[in-house]
């Protein structure tokens, strides 16, 4: 399920957007202004932001550099609502790092419709496209991983953790990396947690002689390689 905050001082407009996204499968969480909404940034890092640019204290479009100018917040997915439809002002919204740009009065479906587009363009790893490394085959559509004609049983976590792998193989990813790519947020989150579930992974793997797939580097994290004795 994505995370989406929705960032609008008008309470009406607010609870109109999160009235839909609840519909939809979203889970929502609502700030009035740029203070409420950096304190819910800094909680739990979104999937999306939907951000007001007039806001009480500070503008929406500072806040959007801002988060624009941190490591943690800086491909967070943001989309802007505004009443300014002068295209200076929409280039100024995009400028500031929003990644869509629309205006009031929209459409609830356009809005939907965009939605589903940036978390599509900032999440290409959640597609449904089975993907195949070293015989090791895993299929977000099914949530199915086998090797040959053996399914392999993996937590919904350990799932996660595969699948990012496997969609970037061969490369070192470090515990915070991990962190970040799979649970989404690691404010909160010990980098031992890694440990744990790339232990969980391996003991998965073992019956399909795949656990070896999982390499520690010491020093630096982790990474999957293709490298792996036959099947017997």
């Amino acid at each position: 399920m994505s995370r989406v905050l929705v960032v609008e001082d008008e309470s009406a407009i607010a609870e109109l957007i999160s009235i839909n996204l609840r519909h939809a499968g979203y889970e929502v969480t609502v700030a009035s202004d740029a203070i409420r909404a950096s304190g819910e940034v800094d909680r739990v890092l979104p999937d999306l932001v939907i951000l007001d640019w007039m806001l009480p204290g500070q503008t929406g479009l500072s806040l959007a550099k801002r988060w624009r100018t941190e490591a943690r917040t800086k491909d967070m997915p943001i989309i802007m609502l505004t009443a300014r439809s002068d295209e200076p002002d929409k280039i100024a919204g995009l400028d500031a790092g929003a990644d869509d740009y629309l205006t009031k009065p929209f459409s609830t479906n356009e809005l939907m419709a965009r939605i589903r587009a940036v978390l599509r363009r900032k999440a290409p790893e959640a597609l449904d496209s089975a993907v195949e490394v070293g015989g090791l085959r895993l299929d977000p559509a099914t949530r199915r991983v086998s090797r040959g004609d053996q399914e392999v049983k993996v937590g919904p976590t350990e799932f996660k953790l595969l699948h990012f792998f496997m969609t970037h193989p061969e490369r070192v990813h470090s515990r915070a990396q991990l962190l970040d790519r799979v649970w989404g947020d690691h404010v909160f989150i010990e980098e031992r947690t890694v440990d744990v579930h790339v232990k969980r992974l391996r003991e998965a793997l073992a019956p399909v002689r795949c656990s070896q797939m999982i390499e520690t580097v010491r020093g630096a994290g982790y990474r999957l390689t293709q490298q792996v004795p036959a099947a017997a």
